[in-house]
């Protein structure tokens, strides 16, 4: 029973959805494919492969809600790991071949002038730029830490991986992003103060 005025969890609208609810569907779908296509464009850096790949993440998730076991498991975590999943597909698929590092910016703050969205928009090449130098797990380990603000527990379920080696693996992976950006700290607008 969900107490009145509270958010159903995703287990229970993903039960929902199983059960015939097409506006649990909805509910679950606005919660989690944003998140989804996150993950996906940073490790990708393609706009459209990471809509895809959300999309087919979230296709999957419908497909197997009838066999959903509530508390087995976190959808979300379930929903990263098959996106994950999707990206490496995806990125083995294109190997030889270069990542497009375009990124898509954030929407520009409507107080932000011209000269501060345009930083914003480089500082976000920027880190994706830097992101797709980092070997596939180290950027992968760094994008669900630092990007997502996910547990380094929930990171190792998805990873299928150790606490430890997710410790290791962000850590290797700041340390490669900061050596990578350490020589454009003035040319993004940060100065030593």
């Amino acid at each position: 029973m969900i107490p009145i005025g509270a958010a159903p969890s995703d287990d229970a609208l993903l039960v929902l959805f199983a059960n015939g609810e097409q506006a649990a569907a909805r509910d679950l779908t606005e919660r989690l494919a944003p998140r989804a296509h996150g993950v996906a464009m940073r490790v990708l850096g393609d706009r459209a492969e990471a809509e895809d790949v959300a999309q087919e993440a979230m296709m999957r998730l419908w497909r197997m809600a009838p066999d959903w076991q509530p508390g087995s498991a976190k959808v979300s975590t379930w929903l990263y790991r098959v996106t994950l999943n999707l990206c490496l597909d995806i990125k083995r698929r294109r190997r030889g071949g270069m990542a497009r590092l375009d990124d898509v910016p954030d929407p520009p703050d409507p107080g932000q002038g011209a000269a501060e969205h345009l930083q914003q928009a480089a500082r976000a090449d920027a880190l994706q730029t830097a992101l797709g130098l980092l070997p596939d797990r180290q950027r992968e380990a760094v994008v669900l830490r630092h990007l997502e603000g996910l547990s380094n527990p929930e990171i190792a379920e998805i990873m299928e991986i150790s606490t430890e080696a997710v410790e290791s693996l962000t850590a290797r992976g700041k340390r490669a992003l900061s050596r990578a950006l350490a020589g454009r700290k003035y040319e993004l607008g940060y100065r030593d103060d």
